[in-house]
């Protein structure tokens, strides 16, 4: 190596050549140059040469040995040596994040330095920002470590944040703003993954409102995608909305590439308070939106008017509407959902019927139409008898003058609606029978086999008297039954910015390694919600799902299934894994996208174990001889085995953050992340588990078993037997709640990597406070309900030591994200809590209070009382609301020794005054 030295600048050039079969010995005389006693240019190329060794073979650098030596790269002051560091550190993190924690302060201090402007030579300033590539290399670092723990690094960094936010603008001049949005965007993605504040939430938020209402449209496409990203990490919907119209006006955006960002994001923001606004838009566009669009405009508006309708008559004019505007691209899953509603709802049939009249009564009628109206037609035509113009005969004539005009599958739909007029006419009508008769003898001897056999059908049926009505009966209702709609919507989301995630960052991860280009990775939004309470429960899912479904068509009244999701489960066992592939972690299902996987490469060896699983089991597999522990900087063996598989993070950390919010990473390990995105209401709700690969490799034989305790009903979709490489698959399980419980659900997750399987066993985020909510009383009210509940079993009381202190102000924060409402004020006493909340179960609905005294000298410990009409409530939510508050026991104390009898704290002052009212 010291002729290498002697030979100038084109040393790297002689490496390169003799790299081949000799890297490992290669990269140990890289390595040797990496020191300060070589001049910076040196340096910067002996880090790149050793980075392009490093990407042909992982296996030439010792993970262990390479830890403190990057943490003493990371302090090198020239910005060209530290930006060839900072690359050399992107790729060893990306395979092996938990062997560089200690990189992480360095990391931060390297950004504070750069926004600061500190010591940054001009050279290195490029129109006024200092070194953005090495800012964006920065920030890519630290979103490959799951969570940042230590407040005052994290702090640090929000603040470093808060900066690049706040300091960033659109200018005139094209490459500062190429510069600084880079900086800026990869900084929203890092705030992101860190899962910020509201607050900080809300300013990314205002400052991507300013980039879409710009004229430049590169940047008015950066806006909204990164709005839609941001939507999924957090609760900023309601700052979102006030820009909707501007998100509207992009819509009629000349670029189509701005048209569909803008699409996504009002299909992401759309909720129960904006449907209508949204989807009248959408219908509005959907005349002249481009033909390349339309079908997936027509699928989006139909999926929200489902999902969000405020009553089923408007479901049925907007999707009427539908048809009509875009017949050509609206699927048949479509029309098949609306008579599945119109049949289960008596109500709705009228107003169905009146509507469908209204539109085939039209000179030009899209066969959709013809379809859709015929069937509705044939069913509950007789419900408009009454109606002037609305008589069977009229109603007959209307079908028959659409015969000629359509395909034969259509013809045989109308065949059997005229039968069913005909049957509806009682006493029978002689002209009516003898024109629907004609047309039966029409098409008798038609060439299309069905059409021949139902008018022959038909035609025999005709004969046979009041017997034919007995046969011809109304269909019945069908069983509930789950969309298909989110099926399709997941075939035509291609090129919107929900695709996953996975693939985003793998697209990151080739890029990065040919060229320096910088890439944000996309997010993919979701955004659902259970159906207003008008809606019957046959709601559809969150977002795309990866369910099997089955679809038959309604081709007539005598068979009409529409699709089902055929939803099953399957376990599977314990088993090993190989981990001879690196991989990342993340924090955050949100953060990671929007998509459950944000940061992505080959899974690394994870050396600790954990208990957080109920169940981790993976053998180790013989292991080759390892590198001599003598030499810090000892290259790796390249046929150095893997060790046990094990999570990339605190899994009971991710099952807690889950009980409080309800999305977020449920489990994640070199091969696999499992997100979750979750919604509820009253005594229902839907969990979407989010399955992403994240190996080079397939998945196979994936099985998932969901096992729900006693008061839990559940129901999961089918997983598919194979996920793809840096794919990923959704999973809806729904839940009904009988009783009250803390037990929660389990899911069993079992898959192959290359013949080698792996499973686990991870609690569900099903916990009590799913099914509870805000219950509003005022404090008359609450007095004479704790009145009238007496005392135990309906009111229990118990003093609990060993709680966590904190301040009063984050005990009702607490309460209120457990979805117990704090009543301020109601007590006298300042240092006492009293709420309330309703817990549903079934069909029940039970008032549950608490009250919680607290002792000011002593946080450590509190009296908590609950009180409801169902004493199992009652004795179930005190335990709950136990858990949240308890602390980590002291060690060699036992449960037990936590709790003690009431006496033990005797209450003065106004909470004895209190407790001695109520």
């Amino acid at each position: 190596m010291s002729r290498l030295n002697n030979g100038g600048q084109c040393w790297w050039k002689r490496i390169f050549r003799i790299a081949g079969s000799r890297c490992t010995k290669v990269a140990g005389g890289v390595m040797l140059q990496i020191s300060n006693s070589c001049r910076p240019l040196v340096r910067k190329k002996a880090a790149l040469c050793l980075l392009r060794l490093y990407r042909k073979n992982p296996d030439v650098v010792n993970v262990d040995g390479w830890s403190e030596r990057m943490v003493q790269l990371l302090d090198e002051r020239d910005l060209g040596v530290l930006t060839a560091v900072m690359s050399l550190l992107v790729a060893l993190v990306a395979n092996t994040p938990h062997a560089y924690w200690n990189c992480v302060p360095k990391c931060v201090r390297t950004l504070e330095r750069l926004t600061r402007g500190q010591d940054i030579p001009q050279e290195y300033t490029y129109y006024g920002i200092p070194s953005p590539w090495l800012q964006v290399k920065t920030m890519r670092v630290l979103q490959y470590f799951p969570k940042i723990d230590d407040p005052t690094i994290r702090k640090s960094l929000l603040d470093v944040l808060q900066r690049i936010l706040l300091g960033t603008d659109v200018v005139k001049n094209v490459n500062k703003n190429n510069a600084s949005h880079a900086v800026l965007f990869e900084a929203l993605a890092l705030v992101m993954h860190l899962d910020a504040d509201k607050e900080m939430m809300s300013q990314c938020v205002v400052l991507l409102g300013k980039f879409i209402s710009v004229r430049e449209p590169n940047i008015r496409y950066l806006g909204l995608e990164n709005m839609t990203r941001i939507l999924l990490v957090a609760d900023v919907a309601d700052s979102i909305k006030k820009h909707q119209s501007q998100i509207i006006t992009s819509l009629k955006d000349p670029d189509i590439s701005i048209r569909r960002r803008s699409l996504d994001l009002l299909y992401g923001m759309c909720d129960v308070s904006n449907a209508k606004d949204i989807v009248e838009e959408l219908l509005q566009y959907l005349t002249t939106a481009d033909f390349g669009i339309r079908e997936e405009l027509a699928l989006k508006a139909a999926i929200l008017s489902e999902k969000f309708a405020p009553d089923l008559s408007w479901y049925v004019d907007v999707i009427l509407q539908l048809i009509e505007k875009a017949g050509d691209f609206v699927s048949d899953d479509i029309w098949y959902r609306v008579v599945q509603f119109v049949t289960n709802n008596d109500d709705l049939q009228v107003h169905a019927a009146a509507k469908a009249l209204d539109y085939l009564d039209k000179p030009a009628v899209h066969e959709t139409m013809v379809k859709v109206s015929g069937y509705i037609l044939g069913e509950y035509s007789h419900l408009l008898a009454r109606r002037p113009g609305c008589s069977p005969r009229d109603i007959f004539h209307i079908l028959n003058d659409k015969f000629p005009a359509v395909t034969t599958p259509t013809k045989a739909l109308l065949l059997s609606a005229c039968v069913k007029i005909m049957m509806h006419c009682q006493p029978p009508d002689p002209e009516l029978v003898d024109q629907v008769v004609a047309v039966f003898r029409r098409y008798e001897s038609s060439v299309d086999a069905e059409v021949q056999q139902r008018a022959v059908e038909f035609l025999a049926l005709a004969r046979k008297g009041t017997a034919f009505v007995d046969i011809m009966a109304e269909m019945p209702k069908f069983p509930e039954r789950q969309s298909p709609l989110l099926k399709k919507a997941e075939d035509t989301d291609g090129d919107a910015s929900e695709v996953s995630a996975t693939k985003i960052r793998q697209q990151q991860m080739q890029q990065e390694q040919n060229s320096t280009a910088l890439v944000v990775a996309d997010p993919q939004p979701a955004n659902g919600g259970l159906h207003p309470v008008s809606v019957p429960k046959t709601a559809a899912p969150a977002r795309h799902s990866e369910q099997a479904v089955t679809s038959e068509t309604p081709q007539d009244s005598k068979s009409f299934p529409p699709s089902q999701s055929q939803a099953h489960s399957n376990g599977g066992t314990p088993q090993q894994a190989p981990g001879h592939t690196p991989g990342s972690a993340s924090a955050d299902l949100l953060s990671d996208l929007v998509g459950p996987l944000s940061l992505e490469a080959p899974p690394p060896v994870a050396s600790t174990s954990s208990s957080d699983l109920l169940a981790l089991e993976a053998p180790p597999t013989p292991t080759a001889a390892a590198a001599t522990p003598a030499d810090s900087l000892a290259l790796a063996l390249l046929d150095s085995a893997p060790t046990q598989v094990q999570p990339l993070g605190n899994v009971s950390e991710w099952f807690k953050e889950l009980t409080l919010k309800d999305s977020g990473v449920l489990y994640e390990d070199p091969y696999v992340q499992i997100g979750l995105k979750a919604e509820w209401r009253n005594a229902q709700g839907r969990i979407v588990l989010f399955v992403g690969n994240k190996h080079t490799g397939p998945l196979t034989n994936v099985k998932s078993s969901v096992l729900p305790p006693p008061h839990l009903r559940m129901q999961s979709a089918v997983v598919p037997e194979n996920i793809p490489p840096r794919a990923q698959v959704q999973v809806p399980v729904d839940v009904a709640c009988l009783s009250a419980s803390r037990e929660t659900a389990v899911l069993e997750f079992s898959f192959n990597v290359g013949h080698a399987p792996v499973s686990v066993q991870l609690k569900l985020p099903t916990s009590l406070n799913k099914f509870l909510q805000v219950a509003p009383v005022s404090a008359n009210e609450f007095v004479a309900r704790w009145r009238a509940l007496g005392g135990p079993p309906s009111k229990l009381q118990e003093v609990v030591r060993g709680v966590r202190p904190m301040p009063l102000a984050e005990m009702a924060n607490l309460f209120i994200r457990l979805h117990i409402g704090v009543a301020n004020g109601l007590d006298p006493n300042v240092n006492n809590v009293v709420a309330a909340t309703t817990f549903y179960s079934g069909t029940a609905a039970t008032l549950c209070l608490v009250r919680v005294e607290t002792d000011p000298s002593d946080r450590t410990q509190m009296r908590l009382t609950v009180a409801s009409e169902d004493p199992n409530t009652t004795y179930e939510l005190k335990e709950f609301i136990k858990e949240q508050v308890m602390d980590i026991p002291f060690p060699g104390q036992s449960p037990q020794a936590a709790t003690v009898t009431p006496a033990t704290i005797p209450l003065t002052g106004p909470a004895a005054a209190l407790a001695g009212l109520i």
